[in-house]
């Protein structure tokens, strides 16, 4: 028999507060086995993380606000990620983060967990992070970094997709659609975690609406759907799959 599995539904300010420095705010969102979701506030050029290393998995971030200074791979190229900015970190790819001059305002998604929730929650020290490799390891071009208003574009008569990243261990996209789209039906996947952050408009998730800052997240075979409420505008949402699943290539075959 299968368990009453929920999605998780945040509203905007929510969440479990690990640090609450105002130079260094950190809100747990999402714990599960296949993603940690975290929500974090770095104030004007707060350090963020010294180089390292995940060995078993991948470490994105989507930059909600202000500007985020990465140095990627052996050479610890530099790379300045403003506000709509995403960036995928697969295994082995050294990377290091501090805010940049404004602060900034950051989502970070690891899949699978490898233990950061945990680790952030002081519970143990057993978290995937290593220091950089003595060959460096990969290649600062095996990140992958999306700038605000690119990535593939998947197009339909009421929607619009970006596919932002996709890495085994987890895919996303930005998501827009238009007053007239007829909504996801309630559902559920018995393989990968779905999760959803609010950008722009209102959206509703299975009757209660949400505003931009809202999360959701589905586990598996939690059911799920959302809509544009009844007289609503334009959507924006961030939408990840961990891991993906074969979900983007699924919806590249949609068109």
């Amino acid at each position: 028999m299968k368990l009453d599995v929920q999605p998780v539904l945040l509203g905007p300010g929510e969440g479990e507060v690990v640090n609450d420095d105002p130079n260094h705010t950190v809100r747990i969102l999402f714990s599960h086995e296949l993603l940690d979701v975290t929500w974090s506030h770095l104030g004007p050029s707060e350090p963020g993380a010294v180089p390292h290393v995940h060995r078993e998995h991948t470490d994105t971030f989507y930059v909600l606000e202000g500007e985020l200074a990465f140095r990627l791979g052996p050479d610890l190229q530099r790379v300045s990620a403003p506000a709509g900015t995403f960036v995928a970190v697969p295994p082995n790819v050294v990377h290091s983060f501090d805010a940049g001059r404004e602060g900034t305002t950051v989502l970070n998604f690891h899949a699978p967990s490898g233990g950061f929730a945990d680790y952030m929650r002081g519970v143990t020290p057993g978290f995937d992070s290593f220091d950089p490799l003595e060959d460096g390891g990969r290649l600062a071009t095996d990140a992958t970094v999306t700038f605000h208003g690119q990535g593939e574009e998947l197009v339909r008569p009421t929607s619009h997709h970006w596919i932002q990243a996709e890495e085994t261990d987890i895919s996303a996209m930005v998501m827009s659609f238009e007053p007239g789209f007829e909504g996801v039906d309630p559902h559920s996947h018995d393989d990968f975690v779905d999760s959803f952050y609010v950008l722009e408009g209102t959206t509703e998730f299975m009757g209660t609406q949400g505003g931009p800052g809202t999360f959701i997240a589905a586990p598996p075979e939690a059911v799920h759907g959302f809509r544009i409420p009844d007289g609503g505008q334009r959507i924006v949402l961030l939408n990840m799959h961990a891991p993906d699943a074969g979900f983007v290539a699924r919806r590249r075959g949609d068109q």
